[in-house]
């Protein structure tokens, strides 16, 4: 017995496939129309060319005709994305259909930054005359800001957790660069002046040259891709060739870090930038097998059950002058019990008169480097310390 067929006649197929054409074509057209209605163009993407990022883990650059797309990962929640930024050349023309993003023209010119660590990599870009106006000036220890303000060249904008808006609007900016935080609750009255908002969260990266890595996406918005290439080219090489010199090192030194803040010690996590770092110097640090990306509040015993016994102690703080053994004892009778202390083997950075936060995060290779020689004291080649020094008597 045969089986029977259905024949189904060449204009029929033909006429479906005109309807389904027909049907994408509508649907397709529906949003875009949506999307243009809200504010944000939409297009279908072409295929845009992925500018390579080799260690920045929440952060995506991608090139296409006439503008480029960076997405910024929510480091609190990976699974979303923090911001989007469609940057397009002020000498083009805006493009007709764009993805849903907060447009930047570039190169910015004019903007308002927040935090001297910003400032400095303008500098080292070159481009230290986009800066506009800075807010926390108190807090920027780079003189060059300090001048320019006092010639009125950039603008004192006040407090960053309350600007000032009149000086703000006066100043027409480009962009305002600050740093995001976790359930912030959004940015106040400066979001409603209609400026692209620049979320700095490279601070937000696990290891030294992820962060470091974000000045890429800085110098497209500055239009000083190439510096920002080179620069961190130079840093990366910096840094591997730093880290195989500890690797060769046949000394391995333990090291705990930090002071009691209050009535808790905060140590860098594990997996912390620093906790890190104090890896790739190939230290032996106390709280290496910790998990945490952050710093970790402890309480004094618990530091030094774990770290009491530690060959260095490395100590950051700010203050007039350079501080003493006298000095560590008169903060916490505590302090004199660690091993370090006894043998006279702490190193203090004294961020008051050392540029140590605004160079590390894009300069992790310096920092590097006097770890390195910190902990292997046999290197000694490597041009002397430029933040620690030893602790005096």
């Amino acid at each position: 017995m045969q089986e029977a067929s259905i024949l189904i006649p060449l204009s029929s197929l033909i006429n479906i496939n005109e309807k389904r054409l027909l049907f994408y074509q509508y649907i397709r057209s529906l949003a875009s129309f949506l999307l243009w209605g809200r504010g944000k163009t939409a297009s279908i993407l072409v295929n845009g060319d992925t500018i390579p990022l080799r260690y920045a883990e929440n952060l995506t650059l991608v090139s296409y005709p006439g503008y480029t797309l960076a997405t910024l990962r929510n480091p609190w929640d990976t699974l979303h994305t923090l911001h989007t930024y469609i940057l397009v050349p002020k000498d083009r023309e805006l493009p007709a259909h764009l993805p849903a993003g907060t447009v930047v023209r570039t190169p910015l010119s004019k903007s308002v930054i927040y935090s001297s660590v910003h400032c400095g990599l303008m500098d080292n870009l070159g481009v230290f005359g986009s800066i506009g106006g800075v807010c926390d000036l108190k807090y920027i220890k780079l003189p060059a800001v300090h001048k320019a303000c006092r010639r009125g060249a950039i603008a004192d904008c006040g407090d960053g957790m309350n600007p000032d808006m009149e000086r703000i609007i006066d100043l027409h900016p480009d962009a305002i660069l600050l740093s995001p935080f976790e359930n912030s609750g959004g940015y106040g009255r400066i979001e409603k002046l209609n400026i692209p908002i620049i979320e700095c969260a490279d601070y937000m990266e696990t290891s030294a040259l992820g962060r470091a890595e974000w000045m890429r996406f800085y110098g497209l918005l500055f239009g000083a891709a190439p510096q920002a290439d080179s620069l961190f080219a130079e840093v990366d090489s910096c840094y591997q060739r730093l880290k195989m010199r500890a690797q060769l090192s046949s000394t391995s030194f333990s090291v705990v870090s930090e002071l009691k803040s209050g009535s808790a010690w905060y140590v860098p996590g594990g997996r912390s930038t620093i906790g890190r770092l104090f890896q790739d110097a190939c230290g032996r640090y106390a709280f290496a097998d910790d998990t945490h990306s952050g710093s970790v509040p402890l309480a004094f015993e618990t530091v030094f059950d774990k770290a009491g016994d530690a060959d260095v102690w490395l100590v950051k703080y700010n203050r007039d002058r350079d501080m003493s053994y006298a000095d560590l004892e008169a903060d916490y009778i505590g302090y004199t019990g660690f091993k370090a202390f006894k043998t006279r083997n702490v190193y203090g950075c004294n961020t008051a008169k050392v540029p140590f936060y605004e160079e590390t995060p894009f300069r992790p290779d310096y920092l590097l480097s006097d770890l390195i020689q910190i902990l292997h004291p046999e290197i000694g080649d490597l041009g002397g310390l430029r933040y620690f020094c030893r602790l005096k008597e």
